[in-house]
């Protein structure tokens, strides 16, 4: 009977988060960079992803959902559902000023099916594919004059996916997977201007820009996933992925009014685009890695993600943007297990994980590249049958204060739970 509720509770929730019409997401980055482009993407998978370093194109087990390489999903050998959220505080610093930002919220939902266990697995969800959150403020001097111009610019939003994957043994030991994912969002960047005089009061009539652009599209990944048996249960696996973008879909308004009313449609102003159709090009994702395994035990890896995006195009440009280039992402990780089967201690059947990232981010500043850092730790700890309450930390640095660029020094915090059953999937002995 317990099991049921749980199936339901689950399934309420995950419904529940297709239903509305409102979803409050946690930013997955607070970053100035995510001014760039279509702000800063998620590359390092869901909560115990995220505690190995983002490792999981070459790893995964039975009860944790794999969405960085759906050939991988194989492995689930049990009904799974995944939820999180997430918190991150971050302080961003330039050669004269710093500022403490934070936020958090819903960071992802997913499911997982074993439809023929070890052989074929469903698996369908909601994640975040990017995130922008950002203030930023530019005081200049107005030459020839005592006034100064402030410039406040605050952007927000991102894009979001729904996805539908699977993954199926082909050989033995040899899977493929697939996913077709329904991405969409929107980034918002409002731009407003005042003038100020000596003593930094306002003068005459604030102004603003508004600009948003909407996204809707499908974008397509493919994965493979090889387990060479060493014997004594020890396996050498190697993963790969291939993510399609390209050509995204949107469409922009933007206005320019006064200081409140260029976001609204219908007040005075002057719309510069009304709901204008067009596209954003974003490069192909390849990415490729190996883990040597020992099952209940230990498992460490590496894994690299490359996108060129020097060929990033923003919406309806006619050229790549200048202030993009190539990017990649290098991860070192691994998990530890004292005792799988230990009666009498819940911390001996609990997962330990750690895991270094280092990030060539894809933006540009000055024609200095931006370069993200961090340390990762994180722990799934047994709860009730075979679900987990998931943990994941992460303390890092991205870019820096010289040169005119901004650091950032940040720590993210991802809570989930995996709740996992296969009753669902076994005729049941004893009724």
């Amino acid at each position: 009977m317990l099991k049921n509720k749980i199936h339901v509770a689950a399934l309420i929730v995950f419904i529940g988060c297709f239903a509305t019409h409102h979803i409050s997401y946690g930013q997955l980055s607070s970053s100035t960079y995510s001014s760039l482009g279509v702000g800063v993407f998620n590359n390092s998978g869901l909560t115990q992803n995220q505690g190995m370093g983002g490792m999981g194109i070459s790893f995964g087990n039975s009860y944790s959902i794999n969405h960085v390489n759906p050939a991988v999903s194989v492995k689930n050998t049990a009904y799974g559902f995944q939820a999180a959220l997430n918190y991150n505080k971050l302080t961003a610093a330039t050669e004269l000023a710093s500022e403490d930002l934070d936020g958090g919220g819903l960071s992802y939902v997913a499911m997982s099916f074993p439809v023929v266990p070890r052989k074929v697995t469903l698996g369908f969800g909601l994640n975040q594919l990017t995130g922008v959150d950002y203030n930023i403020i530019v005081n200049t001097p107005v030459a020839g004059t005592d006034l100064v111009s402030k410039n406040t610019i605050v952007g927000t939003g991102g894009l979001s996916q729904v996805y539908l994957q699977s993954g199926f043994q082909v050989y033995k030991n040899l899977s493929l997977g697939f996913e077709g994912a329904y991405t969409f969002g929107s980034t918002i960047r409002n731009n407003q201007l005042n003038l100020l005089d000596t003593d930094l009061n306002s003068v005459g009539i604030s102004s603003e820009y508004y600009e948003r652009l909407t996204f809707s599209d499908v974008v397509f990944k493919g994965g493979a996933y090889y387990a060479q048996p060493l014997g004594n249960q020890q396996y050498l696996n190697i993963g790969a992925i291939y993510q399609i973008f390209g050509d995204v879909n949107g469409r922009e308004f933007a206005k320019v009014a006064e200081s409140g009313q260029a976001s609204i449609p219908n007040s005075d102003g002057d719309v510069i685009a009304d709901n204008v159709s067009g596209n954003v090009f974003i490069p192909a994702k390849l990415g490729y890695g190996v883990t040597y395994e020992k099952i209940n035990k230990f498992a460490v890896g590496l894994e690299a993600q490359f996108q060129d995006f020097s060929s990033f195009r923003a919406f309806n440009a006619s050229s790549p943007s200048g202030n993009m280039g190539k990017a990649f992402k290098f991860s070192l990780g691994g998990q530890y297990i004292p005792n799988a089967f230990s009666l009498e201690s819940l911390l001996s059947r609990s997962t330990i994980r750690a895991g270094i990232e280092y990030e060539r981010l894809p933006f540009q500043v000055n024609q200095k590249n931006v370069d993200d850092i961090g340390i990762n730790f994180g722990t799934s700890i047994p709860i009730y049958s075979m679900s987990l309450l998931n943990l994941a930390l992460k303390a890092g640095k991205r870019g820096t204060v010289n040169d005119g660029l901004v650091r950032e020094n940040y720590i993210k915090v991802s809570l989930g739970l995996s709740i996992n059953d296969n009753s669902w999937f076994y005729k049941k002995v004893f009724e």
